[in-house]
């Protein structure tokens, strides 16, 4: 009786083990100099904290962006749902906002007219020496065309992973396929050329701290920027 206990509760015990291996969990905080997506200026120095959990290519992401040095910076709060496989991914987000179409920066706020949630999903697959990614406003508070209507705003880019002198290169090439005032285009246009390199530094045998520098410039607008920061993550 006593070996068919042991062996019963070896098994709930390496079922337990095998249930959290295969369960990711991610708890990280980036800190920035400037808060730069996609080509535009969104904030000044912040801190943008990360919260995820992942099973078997579907996760779920907590990401948020806060303003450190300037009080008027939007902040922001994300939520998104994704699925990977092999290469091949697909993703829907809700961007929330501090400001928008309502005055008194409800969360839970939903109406059309009157939200400060953007609805967007993407598609993308990830070639290895390349990854192709699509993304496409249909809900919320988007931006309008030329006409006045919902754009429904999109956005494409490139990104091309490389290793130089031991540090992780990502360079990037962005694009507004169609007008929007969301990304202040009045047609096709490039907002996101970039590149960025990472490297850890080691703290101690079992520690280190990402740190990376990215220069972007955006042709669209005429801006350009260089942006720093390290990461913090258990």
């Amino acid at each position: 009786m006593k070996k068919i206990v042991l062996f019963a509760l070896g098994l709930v015990l390496s079922g337990t083990a095998l249930a959290q291996e295969s369960v990711e969990t991610t708890i990280k905080g980036d800190f920035v100099n400037e808060y730069i997506w996609r080509g535009q200026k969104l904030g000044d120095v912040a801190v943008q904290p990360t919260l995820g959990v992942g099973y078997k290519g579907l996760s779920l992401t907590a990401w948020g962006s806060y303003g450190l040095s300037n009080n008027d910076d939007v902040k922001e709060f994300d939520l998104t749902l994704a699925y990977s496989i092999s290469g091949f991914n697909i993703g829907v987000t809700d961007y929330w906002f501090s400001e928008g179409l309502d005055p008194d920066s409800r969360y839970f706020k939903y109406n059309a007219h009157g939200t400060n949630h953007v609805f967007e999903a993407n598609i993308g697959y990830d070639f290895g020496p390349a990854a192709l990614q699509w993304y496409t406003n249909f809900a919320g508070n988007d931006g309008i065309n030329k006409d006045g209507k919902r754009a429904y705003s999109s956005y494409f880019e490139v990104n091309v992973p490389f290793k130089l002198s031991a540090i992780d290169w990502t360079a990037t090439a962005g694009a507004v396929p169609f007008a929007t005032t969301s990304y202040g285009t009045t047609g096709f246009a490039v907002t996101n050329l970039s590149l960025r390199a990472t490297k850890d530094i080691r703290v101690t045998d079992s520690f280190s701290v990402p740190i990376f520098a990215q220069v972007t410039g955006n042709p669209c607008s005429q801006k350009a920027h260089l942006v720093f920061g390290f990461t913090l993550q258990p």
